[in-house]
């Protein structure tokens, strides 16, 4: 990657540990590795000019280099633990690859774990990027926070988490929740919620249906993304 003008990048960040799944970033799904079908959507997407893997694991960085991205250095160990944030690693990977010369205006972070995204909602995120700061991917969630989602209280009775009276669901105002697809940032955005936090910065909704919206975190998660996919490969 050698040139002058702002680059928008992939970046795919994929630790080697994982509690709920362990080794999920490499397991086969659907005959390859888990991650490979993020570096595939990334790398066949015509407006993102380099995929970027920051992983602390040999075997990772393998799958990935075999795959088509590029693998500049392993984590550090810091930004590698269970609870280390996204955020500065995607920011470190990033100032790692100016450091080298590159000019990055957009960085598209896609994450190993929602394999079902397609190149339309990749497509659709990348078309809102000119009007914000930070571009989203949310889905309608199963439980709505002025309806059904609910607390426990001081003296452990349950109230709605959002306070509010309607009668049906339908009323309710829309909420989404972010499946953690695809964030498209702009680059001084990135630099800004690396300092000050993911809500510092202005972000709008790209919506994905809930079917291409599962986040594989444990084996169900995982049985059900394989079913789910199998179910869309044989409609087309």
């Amino acid at each position: 990657m050698n040139d002058s003008r702002p680059l928008t990048i992939a970046t795919v960040c994929a630790r080697g540990g994982s509690k709920g799944l362990p080794r999920k970033n490499v397991r086969a799904f659907a005959g390859m590795p888990l991650i490979a079908h993020t570096l595939r959507q990334a790398l066949a997407c015509p407006l993102i000019d380099a995929v970027v893997v920051s992983t602390d694991d040999d075997e990772i960085a393998s799958v990935a280099l075999a795959h088509g991205a590029q693998v500049p250095y392993r984590r550090p160990a810091e930004l590698a633990t269970d609870s280390a944030a996204k955020i500065p690693a995607i920011e470190h990977l990033v100032r790692h690859l100016e450091a080298g010369g590159l000019r990055i205006g957009t960085v598209v972070d896609l994450q190993p774990t929602s394999p079902l995204r397609s190149a339309a909602d990749l497509l659709e995120a990348l078309a809102l990027a000119t009007d914000a700061e930070l571009v989203v991917s949310v889905t309608e969630p199963s439980h709505n926070p002025y309806y059904s989602l609910v607390e426990r209280q001081p003296d452990g009775s349950l109230q709605l988490s959002k306070t509010a009276i309607h009668v049906r669901r339908q009323d309710a105002p829309v909420v989404w929740g972010l499946n953690g697809a695809i964030y498209v940032w702009q680059r001084a955005a990135l630099a800004r919620a690396a300092e000050q936090g993911f809500w510092s910065v202005r972000m709008v909704p790209s919506v994905m249906p809930r079917h291409r919206s599962v986040d594989i975190d444990d084996t169900l998660d995982f049985e059900m993304a394989e079913w789910l996919f199998q179910r869309q490969q044989q409609r087309q």
